[in-house]
């Protein structure tokens, strides 16, 4: 989890967690070559790379200069498989891992100290990854909420009993001023937060599956002008074409990196 803070981050265009509380606020990378990483990313999505506060062993990546998500080369270290993982806002993130714990979910990691907050590794009950962090987001917070990524998708083995964890764990649909909203359409578990899709949650995952893409996991989407580029750039650069799709929003396409990371890319931005 990385969180960058630049000089001009200044108290009067900070935020914290607390603010957007239960929402997605960023997305990380755990990656085992986090300079191969950056070569494949920045030639499928066009991303740009810099480092960030943590160390050697992450870098935040930038379109047009936004920072978009994070990539780190902690998967050996922490023995975990390479995976795109959500991270959400929590005003207290001991409060909030004891909830995932009371749940019957996983705390892999934390809550730890990092450079502008704290954070947590945790699994839901059905062993999908996800992320809290308690803290500052940095000054483009904003755009990053409602461009980067396009939207998250909990595939799950109900979506229904998945949102009654993360709504409980998370305070989604709560009495609380600000809280995301909760509904349903097309047979899925859709979040809002300030009227925006963030995420939606679908049922029909297979703990025990083969295909890693039926197992429970949130997947990412990322918005791109050309889906097919992103799909042949992936190719030449080492990756594979999972599953292509065109849906009433655009076409989409899943793609796995060289170390087995999903991600779709998706021309849809459904955000109302």
């Amino acid at each position: 989890m990385d969180k960058e803070t630049s000089a001009a981050d200044t108290a009067a265009h900070s935020i914290t967690t607390e603010a957007v509380f239960g929402a997605p606020c960023w997305v990380s990378l755990m990656a085992r070559d986090l300079e191969a990483a950056q070569e494949f990313y920045g030639a499928v999505l066009g991303w740009k790379f810099h480092k960030g506060r943590l160390g050697d062993d992450f870098s935040v990546a930038s379109r047009d200069g936004v920072p978009v998500a994070g990539i780190s080369s902690l998967a050996t270290a922490l023995q975990v498989a390479v995976a795109w993982t959500p991270y959400f806002a929590v005003a207290d993130a001991d409060v909030t891992a004891a909830r995932i714990r009371e749940r019957t979910g996983t705390v892999a990691v934390g809550p730890i100290a990092l450079a502008s907050g704290r954070g947590v590794l945790a699994a839901d009950r059905d062993g999908a990854t996800f992320g809290i962090w308690e803290g500052r987001l940095y000054a483009g917070w904003d755009v990053w909420h409602k461009e980067a990524p396009a939207w998250l998708r909990l595939r799950t083995r109900s979506a229904f009993d998945a949102a009654i964890f993360y709504g409980e764990v998370l305070e989604w649909a709560s009495d609380r001023p600000g809280s995301c909203e909760v509904g349903y359409e097309d047979d899925e578990v859709v979040l809002r937060s300030g009227g925006h899709v963030v995420a939606r949650l679908s049922s029909g995952a297979l703990e025990a599956a083969v295909d890693p893409t039926i197992r429970p996991r949130w997947q990412v989407y990322f918005p791109v002008p050309d889906v097919e580029f992103c799909v042949q750039a992936a190719l030449d650069s080492g990756g594979a074409l999972v599953a292509r799709e065109v849906t009433a929003l655009g076409p989409e396409a899943t793609l796995r990196d060289p170390d087995g990371g999903l991600f779709t890319v998706t021309r849809g931005t459904p955000r109302r």
